[in-house]
């Protein structure tokens, strides 16, 4: 009898439900569970957003900054010749406009514009540029040419004349009479050519000897932060593009032999704003070895203090080439920052000077 009411009992304590207790019970411990892992992931998801800021903006700035250093080391291509700095000044037409009037002319240049600098760098496209040829007769419409080079229509060539005193100029070639063993190269700049239209306040009268550079396609660029972003400009046609945001520095610095004959390794480093190197000409080129260039950008996100209301995600200022890097915000220990430095060599600007 006993052991019939003990098995009903169990039976009973079997199907027993849960009481309303026990029920609010699970659904707090469920709550907290879910508010505990929801504020643990988005926590994850900031720190993510924060991660993949920081090396997306250091990725993109070792990318932008090969390319620049790719266009820094072509500068020079097609402006020298019999181992001299062929132009100081030059005229360049871009259609109707001008784009230098006979301005003062360097193929790598930076100036220091308020606390960060400005860098353009101008070469021709053609490897052939290196090699200038001597002209026979030259005018403003023409020139005939001691070379069997072909000059394709269309190309830029660029008028050098060795008299020290007459701007280059760069001109587009419209029609070419290819040499033969017995004729000379003649090449025709009509007014329809790209650099052919513009009026020069002082036209360009080629006294012989003048010599030819065949350009191919005249680059000339110019890097520099504007309104928090590295903004790089064509010269040629005045468009421009934004290379990367969130920039805080940009700066350049010239590697600079100890002599100016014969010596290949570099002595000092130069800033912009240092005596000598506030702009590049014939007596400081002859030194010019190297270029190097940093950028330093900002995260775009701003991160949490601590608990202390303290930010930590820096605690030192940046730096380039040992300066200080003022940063654009007030509460700059609530950003990360990366600075990277590349280094350009001069290889064509060496070439034409070391070569004759």
């Amino acid at each position: 009898m006993f052991a019939e009411i003990d098995r009903r009992r169990a039976a009973q304590a079997m199907v027993h439900g849960v009481s309303i207790i026990e029920m609010m019970v699970g659904m707090l411990v469920g709550l907290l569970v879910a508010l505990t892992a929801t504020g643990s992931a988005q926590l994850f998801a900031a720190s993510q957003r924060q991660a993949v800021g920081v090396g997306g903006a250091s990725v993109n700035v070792a990318s932008i900054l090969a390319a620049i250093k790719s266009d820094v080391s072509n500068a020079g291509l097609g402006f020298f010749g019999d181992s001299t700095f062929s132009c100081t000044t030059v005229n360049v037409g871009s259609g109707l406009n001008l784009v230098s009037d006979g301005a003062a002319f360097a193929p790598m240049q930076a100036v220091r514009v308020g606390t960060n600098d400005s860098l353009s760098v101008i070469y021709g496209s053609d490897v052939a540029a290196g090699a200038a040829v001597p002209a026979v007769s030259t005018s403003a419409t023409s020139a005939s040419l001691n070379s069997m080079l072909p000059t394709a229509v269309g190309q830029a060539v660029m008028v050098a004349p060795t008299d020290g005193l007459t701007p280059c100029t760069v001109r587009t070639a419209t029609a070419v009479t290819a040499a033969t063993p017995s004729t000379k190269e003649i090449l025709t700049f009509a007014n329809t050519g790209l650099h052919n239209q513009a009026a020069f306040t002082s036209n360009a009268v080629y006294p012989l000897p003048t010599r030819i550079a065949q350009l191919g396609e005249l680059l000339w660029r110019r890097y520099e932060i504007s309104n928090g972003n590295l903004v790089m400009t064509n010269l040629i046609d005045g468009t421009n593009a934004i290379l990367l945001r969130n920039v805080i520095g940009f700066r350049v610095e010239y590697g600079a032999s100890a002599d100016v004959v014969g010596s290949t390794t570099i002595g000092s480093w130069e800033s912009t704003v240092n005596a000598g190197w506030t702009s590049i000409s014939n007596a400081n080129i002859q030194r010019l070895r190297a270029v190097r260039i940093g950028v330093v950008v900002r995260s775009p996100q701003r991160e949490k203090a601590n608990t202390a209301g303290i930010c930590e995600a820096s605690t030192a200022k940046p730096t380039l080439f040992g300066n200080t890097i003022e940063p654009d915000v007030t509460d700059w220990k609530c950003f990360r920052y990366r600075s990277i430095v590349v280094v350009a060599p001069m290889r064509n600007i060496i070439y034409g000077l070391m070569s004759s």
